[in-house]
């Protein structure tokens, strides 16, 4: 399964895939870190096109046009805010995941890059999102075999490290 995983530090906005995932807050209006520098990256039209949508739950994902990226795609999921994991926010944070690759499948995107949700401002312990991540792709790709490429977009060379140290485990 992890030969279709692939660990990057990069700018996800640069990728050339079919999709890549947005950070989202619930109004889809764009915010701060990785949300507002895919909406800078896409340009004015994937704002006209997320207001149109009307929000997104936390846990939940909905697809818009590419516009100005090299992606064709992107599915926007709202993370949790991170409140000392009382919020049910580790099913909330595998929901995003889930439901974004459950998009990808009805759009036939066979390659997708993830942010690391919620492990910015949200606060999100960065090795339990990774773990949670890698878990909730890794048990999709087993029923799924349309994703062929799933990247897990890291910003920066510590955060790629956290993700490589779960998905290949020094035995």
């Amino acid at each position: 399964m992890s030969e279709r995983i692939e660990i990057v530090a990069a700018d996800i906005t640069k990728l050339e895939l079919d999709a890549i995932v947005n950070a989202a807050n619930t109004s889809l209006v764009g915010g701060g870190g990785v949300d507002g520098a895919i909406h800078r990256a896409a340009g004015p039209e994937l704002g006209d096109e997320c207001r149109a949508l009307g929000g997104c739950s936390t846990g939940e994902a909905k697809i818009t046009k590419g516009h100005g990226l090299p992606a064709d795609w992107v599915i926007h999921t709202v993370g949790p805010v991170w409140h000392g994991g009382k919020a049910d926010e580790d099913q909330l944070l595998a929901g995003c995941y889930r439901n974004s690759l459950e998009l990808a499948r009805q759009h036939r995107i066979r390659s997708i890059a993830f942010p690391s949700i919620s492990t910015g401002a949200y606060r999100f312990p960065s090795e339990l999102a990774a773990k949670i991540a890698i878990e909730t792709v890794t048990a999709f790709l087993e029923t799924d075999d349309g994703i062929q490429k799933v990247v897990f977009c890291c910003f920066g060379e510590d955060a790629a490290q956290i993700y490589r140290s779960i998905l290949y485990p020094r035995t």
